[in-house]
């Protein structure tokens, strides 16, 4: 699939009463910096940025970026800086990237099929250990999200990184062990079978132990 193009133009002044002129221009101040080539000062849309950070996949999408009219580059945006007040963006540094390149980003998780969970039918939730996943990916193959498929989890299930494909090409950033990402957790005052078992073996073991010290205690004193 082809990136996104982002029209920018190069600026020629920095400082801060420069940036601020552009923002009113309803611009944004931008540079573009890797792949041994100098640093670009530019100014992109504020509107068309704006459409980008609003489907919340900004950081993880390589685009391809045109200076005034000339050759494309593929970028990905590394840096965001916001107003503190406002939150609009204020700032952003995209990075070059060649064809063959790799890159490590995070990738958000998106879980699928929960209604066809047991275990969430059953009135569980889910417990996700980890929202986002550190990939080493492709700068021409970012995946957008990592799905999981939660089709038959009972309640105490786990979902591990094993249990993912992950797209080809892709590998994770920790590869010493199989972490967990979710699991199918009981809420607050609701207990699984498994709990409840292990709660009335604990019981009876408790009751046998305490008829166990009653009888002792008798036959002492019999003594």
């Amino acid at each position: 699939m082809a990136n996104a193009i982002i029209k920018a133009e190069l600026r020629t002044k920095a400082g801060k009463g420069s940036s601020r002129a552009i923002r009113r221009e309803g611009r944004l101040p931008a540079v573009v910096y890797g792949a041994k080539k100098e640093v670009a000062a530019i100014t992109v849309d504020f509107v068309d940025i704006q459409k980008l950070l609003n489907t919340g996949a900004f950081l993880s999408t390589t685009y391809d970026i045109e200076i005034d009219g000339g050759k494309k580059e593929m970028v990905l945006p590394r840096d965001v800086q916001f107003h503190p007040v406002t939150d609009w963006p204020m700032h952003i540094d995209f990075l070059r990237l060649a064809q063959d390149a790799t890159i490590a980003i995070m990738v958000p998780v998106h879980f699928l099929n929960e209604e066809e969970s047991p275990g969430l039918k059953g009135g569980g939730i889910i417990n996700a250990v980890r929202h986002e996943i550190e990939l080493d990916c492709p700068a021409s193959n970012l995946p957008e999200a990592i799905e999981i498929d939660l089709t038959g989890l009972e309640l105490g299930d786990s979902v591990h990184f094993s249990d993912i494909t992950l797209p080809e090409g892709v590998t994770p950033i920790i590869d010493d062990r199989d972490f967990t990402i979710a699991t199918i957790a009981a809420p607050s005052g609701l207990k699984s079978d498994e709990e409840e078992d292990e709660a009335a073996t604990e019981e009876g073991e408790a009751e046998e132990h305490s008829v166990e010290v009653e009888a002792t205690s008798q036959k002492s004193e019999e003594d």
